[in-house]
């Protein structure tokens, strides 16, 4: 069961780290998450069917997912639409390709050679989780990666600079779907399936995890397995499965409304404290 926990906080690790570059870092509500992360999976598991070797198979689904996220910046930066648009449209038109790409809902890789055969399969995926975080962080502090977040932050700033914003918007959001494309293809590989319903709620989950991490101990990485493991003790208390998704909006509600945090500290402030109740209660004891 742990073991199990492990590599699915791996593999949504992936999402969180791709959810927060355009969301936290570019600054960019994209809703191509949802169609890039069954992409990925798509992708995968049509690879392999054909026998084509794992290595090529994750890297043709992260290929996916940046084309992806070129598209969708392609609609933003030269189109003119907003950004939730531009992810939307480039969502519903992958839930199409997923669905050619596949030729069907659903294909199973039962009988398949993968990743996770064996009872240390989650080392890999963790192996796999340090390498990319240590690149994506790296690259965060190189000049493409600080003009990223300088566009996301003040466009205006990297324009002063003489920088085109929709260049570093394009590479941002690149980046992050082929994160989320990864982690479709590895859920496709832990699960032994891929289905074009997939990624319904996946923008979600990996802004939970996001906001959770960066909320409580400042990395997204220890937000999405402390997400997953929220998750896993719910399903373990008895909450059915389609109720998670509301129950993760109730958190999210929690940590971002600043007026429910103030009226819930107020709400601790009015509780009375133990030397507060000591001299009634002992008045009351006195009388009895």
């Amino acid at each position: 069961m742990i073991f199990n926990l492990i590599a699915l906080g791996a593999i949504f690790s992936f999402l969180a780290l791709g959810v927060e570059i355009s969301y936290k870092r570019l600054n960019f509500p994209d809703l191509t998450v949802d169609g890039s992360f069954p992409l990925g999976a798509a992708i995968c598991a049509t690879s392999m069917t054909l026998g084509l070797p794992l290595p090529l198979c994750l890297l043709l689904s992260i290929l996916g997912g940046l084309t992806a996220g070129a598209i969708t910046a392609v609609l933003h930066n030269y189109f003119k639409l907003s950004d939730l648009l531009s992810g939307i449209l480039t969502m519903i038109a992958l839930y199409s390709l997923n669905l050619r790409i596949m030729g069907r809902p659903n294909m199973p890789l039962m009988g398949f050679t993968h990743l996770f055969q064996g009872p240390n399969s989650w080392l890999p995926l963790c192996l796999l989780l340090g390498v990319s975080a240590l690149l994506v962080t790296v690259f965060f502090r190189t000049q493409a990666g600080l003009l990223i977040k300088a566009v996301g932050e003040n466009p205006q700033f990297a324009i002063s600079l003489g920088k085109k914003p929709e260049t570093y918007k394009m590479i941002g959001l690149m980046l992050a779907n082929g994160l989320v494309s990864l982690s479709g293809a590895l859920l496709c590989l832990y699960q032994g399936f891929a289905d074009v319903g997939m990624g319904l709620g996946m923008m979600v989950a990996g802004l939970a995890s996001v906001i959770i991490g960066d909320k409580l101990f400042g990395s997204v990485i220890a937000g999405s397995f402390l997400y997953r493991g929220l998750i896993a003790a719910a399903f373990a208390i008895g909450i059915a499965p389609g109720d998670i998704k509301l129950l993760t909006a109730l958190l999210m509600l929690l940590i971002l409304s600043p007026q429910l945090q103030s009226r819930l500290k107020s709400i601790r402030k009015r509780r009375p404290t133990y030397a507060q109740l000591q001299k009634p209660m002992q008045k009351l004891f006195q009388q009895l």
